[in-house]
């Protein structure tokens, strides 16, 4: 997979950048205004799955995944205290406290 969580942190910061330009005329301004905008809504979107992918390898005990690479997950799933308990005990079909 080409992009990582680390890029669209790169896009974030860039649209932050260019919407910090003092040499914008107020067209340009709310041109930049909506292409942050668009990013950040599609951001919101990748984060969300970033959660649940992140929850998925912390119930699987995986290191990796082709969006979260390893060297960004590894000290933390190292971490037992980081692996919260289920809610929910599937075997039992009931509550797990």
């Amino acid at each position: 997979m080409k992009n990582k969580i680390s890029d669209l942190r790169d896009h974030m910061f860039s649209a932050l950048e260019r919407l910090s330009n003092e040499d914008l005329d107020p067209e340009q301004i709310e041109k930049e205004i909506q292409r942050a905008m668009a990013i950040s809504e599609v951001g919101k979107v990748i984060v969300a799955s970033a959660k649940t992918e992140v929850d998925f390898m912390r119930l699987t005990r995986k290191k990796t995944s082709d969006f979260i690479p390893e060297e960004s997950t590894a000290k933390f799933l190292e971490n037992s205290n980081a692996v919260e308990k289920p809610k929910y005990d599937l075997k039992s079909n009931g509550q797990t406290e």
